[in-house]
């Protein structure tokens, strides 16, 4: 708290499930931190639903209940509607926020024409250029087109794809210029998906190693 010059935040996470941790344990501290006054609620991130319905009935029992579930989720990162988590955090009355909904830059324009030497993968920074290979960026340009003929921008589609439904909360963008913000805040104006538009995104959106938090969220 020092070091952040604040005498509270507004919400405290355990990122990750600690399969050497009691979840008892993990829970009781995050329960400490909210009656301590160090947090006003307590969140979850990347657990899977069996454990975030363990984790969220050691909170409620402890008095301080589970407020939200950031998990990882975009169009080529699904683990949570393979997982069941939504219909779980549905169930259990907790929101959810999604991290990387444009998987670490891939859903945008950025990588279209290749990998630019300035970018994240260029410079191996919390994206392997690996993960770009040809069939990969041929993938995204198809994805690409489909947001034109929506009339947005490839990281608008990918924002109110996440957002589709009204399941997911809300999502973090994670941007570094003012620019990416207000091309972002455009995917609001987005017009519904139709069944065709969703069947194209399926048919492009092959998942490719893109969940780098799977360890933590496939303990079981």
């Amino acid at each position: 708290m020092k070091r952040l010059g604040l005498d509270y935040v507004d919400i405290f996470y355990s990122h990750r499930f600690d399969p050497d941790t009691p979840l008892e344990e993990t829970m009781g501290a995050l329960d400490h931190i909210v009656r301590s006054g160090r947090a006003l609620y307590a969140g979850i991130s990347s657990y899977n639903s069996a454990r975030t319905r363990e984790a969220v009935a050691i909170l409620n029992d402890l008095g301080t209940p589970c407020l939200i579930h950031q998990p990882s989720y975009s169009i080529l990162n699904r683990w949570i509607e393979r997982d069941g988590l939504l219909d779980t955090l549905d169930d259990l009355g907790v929101g959810s926020i999604v991290f990387t909904p444009l998987a670490q830059g891939m859903l945008t324009r950025k990588y279209l024409g290749g990998v630019p030497e300035d970018s994240r993968a260029g410079q191996g920074k919390s994206l392997n250029r690996d993960m770009l290979t040809d069939e990969m960026i041929e993938r995204l340009n198809g994805l690409n087109e489909i947001a034109e003929a929506r009339g947005q921008t490839l990281a608008q589609m990918a924002l109110a794809w996440a957002l589709r439904g009204g399941r997911v909360t809300t999502a973090l963008i994670g941007a570094s210029k003012v620019g990416q913000i207000e091309d972002c805040v455009g995917a609001l104006d987005a017009p519904d998906f139709t069944v065709d538009e969703l069947e194209r995104i399926d048919a492009l959106a092959v998942e490719d190693g893109v969940n780098l938090w799977a360890a933590s969220s496939e303990h079981v």
